[in-house]
């Protein structure tokens, strides 16, 4: 610490040496046993003396005086001072009219280093060492004598030392320990923002995967509800027993929607994979009722046309359909959707825990926008198994459109482009691909591809918000 003239403060009560709590105590313990000796040597030497009482008063003032020291505390403050140099002061006239009372300076040497800037107190150690020099030197019986001469400032450079080496080292030890407490404060820190960091992943992924879910089961089925219901709307007068079969389909739609909705919140697999009989079975299903649905909604209300296309797929129709060529759905009339599934191989072992559920809700997402906006007569499910990858393909003969990024139509164009970002984070966070090839009046096409080894699963690139379902633009 420096002062506001930059010179350099010093210590602080209890900041150097009160580091090591037993020196005080053994300096204190050595000043007054040094001081009664020299009283003592002087009584038993000089008995009867002149001088004899202004040496007991002088060493009874002095004893005091140290007594009070540490009350002062040990910082330099202008009473601390003055209690310094009376201590000095009184012990110089004791040195001067009684020499062994030099033996006291080591405790001074000690007090003066703990009170004092470092040039001051080094001033003061050699004055109080030069007065040890001159009182041996006297109580020497042959005069002069080297030893005595060099001795006291021997054991004073070592006192000094000693004293400073022992504040540097409690200085770097409360460096150590102040770094400690900001390297602890700062790891407690970095773990409330890494767990609050954690919680707000969690909450955000526990988002996405409830929106996924709501667009690919709830509003898709809402929207098939919706259309239903206008097919019974327009034919109620007409055919009601067409009408109350919209109706039923509607009811039937609604109650699987419920049963996805128990699913999704306990996190569990889509209600077709739960039924046992796997990724090729579920999609077979969901062909054979999207063609059912398909046929009873706009077989019978004849004027619910689709909307312009988002995805729509063209090319090749797998081979064998669930639903068959006439079977209990019929040939398709004007604007009905007839889907087929085909599983090309199969799976070397067991898919992966997510990957059905995925590819599920992607075909789901798929075909309701071949149904919704796509205009197809002809929808295909074709699942291909290549021993280190599986591939769904979506293909229709709609209208087809022009891809995009992402392969969503432009947004000017006024078309609902929420159902390909939901697929694409779904197939990205499987370490997998998603593409999408159609053009204007030539249907559509839309590949996923997901590797069945375990590979670290990718970011996605679009936004919560891209994933929530909004209503569909009529």
């Amino acid at each position: 610490m420096t002062d506001h003239d930059g010179g350099r403060m010093a210590p602080e009560a209890g900041s150097s040496a009160d580091a090591e709590p037993w020196l005080p105590v053994v300096m204190h313990a050595a000043f007054f046993l040094l001081l009664g000796a020299s009283l003592a040597r002087f009584l038993l030497r000089h008995p009867g003396e002149p001088r004899t009482p202004w040496i007991i008063a002088l060493s009874t003032t002095l004893a005091l005086l140290y007594v009070l020291g540490p009350a002062l505390g040990s910082r330099p403050t202008p009473r601390r001072l003055g209690w310094l140099g009376g201590v000095v002061a009184t012990w110089m006239v004791l040195v001067l009219l009684a020499p062994s009372f030099a033996w006291c300076a080591v405790p001074l040497f000690y007090t003066g280093l703990r009170t004092l800037r470092p040039r001051a107190a080094l001033v003061l150690v050699g004055v109080l060492t030069a007065f040890v020099v001159t009182a041996q030197v006297e109580l020497s019986p042959t005069g002069f004598d080297p030893n005595l001469v060099l001795a006291p400032p021997a054991v004073a450079a070592i006192a000094t030392a000693v004293f400073v080496q022992m504040q540097r080292q409690a200085e770097r030890q409360r460096e150590l320990a102040d770094r400690q407490r900001q390297l602890i404060d700062d790891l407690l820190r970095t773990r409330r923002e890494l767990a609050a960091t954690e919680r707000r992943e969690g909450t955000l992924a526990e988002r996405q995967r409830l929106s996924m879910e709501i667009h690919d089961t709830l509003a898709q089925g809402l929207s098939s509800q919706r259309m239903l219901l206008q097919a019974a709307d327009r034919v109620w007068a007409a055919d009601p027993g067409a009408a109350r079969r919209h109706v039923r389909t509607a009811e039937s739609i609604a109650e699987r929607n419920l049963a996805e909705a128990r699913r999704f919140v306990h996190d569990l697999g889509p209600a077709d994979l739960a039924e046992g009989g796997g990724l090729d079975e579920a999609l077979r299903a969901l062909a054979a009722r999207e063609s059912v649905e398909w046929v009873g909604a706009v077989g019978a209300a004849g004027a619910v046309g689709p909307t312009a296309g988002a995805v729509g797929p063209g090319g090749a129709v797998g081979d064998a359909g669930a639903v068959g060529d006439a079977g209990a759905v019929g040939l398709p009339g004007p604007g009905a959707l007839r889907v087929r599934c085909h599983v090309d191989g199969a799976p070397n072992a067991p898919l992966p825990e997510r990957v059905g559920p995925a590819l599920l809700r992607i075909a789901q997402g798929a075909l309701a926008n071949v149904r919704e906006h796509a205009g197809a007569t002809t929808a295909a499910l074709t699942l291909t198994y290549l021993g280190d990858q599986v591939v769904l393909d979506i293909a229709d003969d709609g209208r087809g459109f022009t891809p995009g990024p992402l392969g969503v139509r432009d947004s000017a164009s006024g078309v609902r482009g929420h159902g390909l970002p939901a697929m694409h984070a779904r197939v990205r966070q499987l370490g997998g691909t998603l593409t999408v090839e159609s053009a204007p009046g030539e249907g559509t096409v839309l590949s996923a591809a997901i590797p069945l080894e375990p590979l670290e699963p990718l970011e996605s690139l679009e936004p919560l918000e891209a994933f929530e379902p909004r209503e569909p633009r009529p």
